[in-house]
């Protein structure tokens, strides 16, 4: 994939987040902060800073914000298939809760459209805590499948 098609997806997801950001109130506390690192076709990775409101009463990073994450980065995957502006209805998510983050801790999510077909898409996602500028130690990761159909 060329350069220029990587830009071009990359300014598409950016513009559907801003759009998001604007239109959800979940999308807007969870999002605020989220940088498109890269986009191509069938991947997204993002990255963001948790702050207090990511986190539960321990001080972690909460369950709900991690399936938020899950299911907003598996629909920007799928809306790179082919520069869709409506990603679908979510049918199913399945989140693993493998570790933790804290206040502060840069987090990388790196979401992979595995098939988009004519009427589901099928992503899987990873949240891994940043270490030294690399995605480092998993998080959280899940699986979401969408209904696609475009009526």
């Amino acid at each position: 994939m060329g350069s220029s098609q990587g830009d071009e997806i990359k300014a598409h997801i950016e513009t559907l987040v801003a759009r998001q950001l604007e239109r959800s109130p979940i999308y807007a506390l969870t999002l605020s902060a989220v940088r498109i690192e890269s986009a191509t076709r069938g991947r997204v990775v993002a990255r963001t800073v948790l702050s207090r409101g990511h986190l539960n009463s321990s001080g972690g990073l909460h369950g709900s914000v991690s399936a938020t994450l899950v299911d907003w980065a598996g629909g920007m995957a799928v809306a790179t298939w082919d520069l869709r502006d409506k990603t679908g209805v979510s049918v199913d998510i399945h989140v693993r809760y493998l570790s933790s983050a804290r206040e502060g801790d840069e987090i990388e999510i790196d979401a992979v459209a595995d098939k988009v077909g004519g009427a589901l898409g099928f992503t899987s996602v990873t949240i891994s805590k940043v270490v030294d500028g690399r995605a480092g130690p998993v998080v959280a990761s899940g699986t979401h499948t969408k209904y696609v159909k475009i009526r």
